[in-house]
């Protein structure tokens, strides 16, 4: 593994980490709206980006107020979203997976834990997730995807 790989890795694992713990009020709980969760679509650009997304996550959530559990489900919901993200050709498709993995993963560790409601725990979790990611990171992704200067940056070459 090159230094530019773990740089590019250190530094996702960083910003994700940061930003969701900088926001930490709306990042943990039955209602999140993680901006970080935006980063997921670097999966888009190049799976390069997925362990530092995994390990941001995993950082991050060790600061969740549900502890370890939290660091296994979420983290386990961030990769899998991500690894879909990378395999999936269409930009909006791709930024569904973490609304469906989160929401059922994240959700059953709301009812599992804290014993609240599976299906009402899953649409929050989905409305923040798709908010956050669709609504919010497709547009944001669509115009780095148009700068061809920066898509040589985010790109492993």
């Amino acid at each position: 593994m090159s230094i530019k790989i773990l740089v590019k890795i250190a530094i996702t694992a960083a910003l994700y980490a940061v930003a969701t713990m900088a926001i930490a009020p709306l990042s943990y709980g039955a209602v999140q709206f993680r901006l970080s969760e935006i980063m997921t679509l670097l999966a888009f650009i190049d799976p390069i980006y997925i362990p530092g997304l995994v390990l941001g996550c995993a950082l991050s959530n060790l600061y969740s107020p549900l502890g370890i559990v939290d660091v296994i489900v979420g983290t386990s919901a961030t990769f899998l979203s991500v690894y879909l993200i990378s395999k999936t050709k269409h930009l909006i498709l791709a930024s569904l997976w973490p609304t469906i993995m989160n929401s059922i993963l994240v959700g059953a560790e709301l009812f599992f834990v804290l014993h609240q409601p599976f299906f009402i725990s899953s649409i929050y979790i989905a409305i923040g997730e798709f908010v956050v990611v669709t609504c919010i990171g497709c547009p944001l992704f669509k115009l780095i995807m148009k700068k061809n200067n920066l898509l040589k940056i985010l790109k492993y070459q």
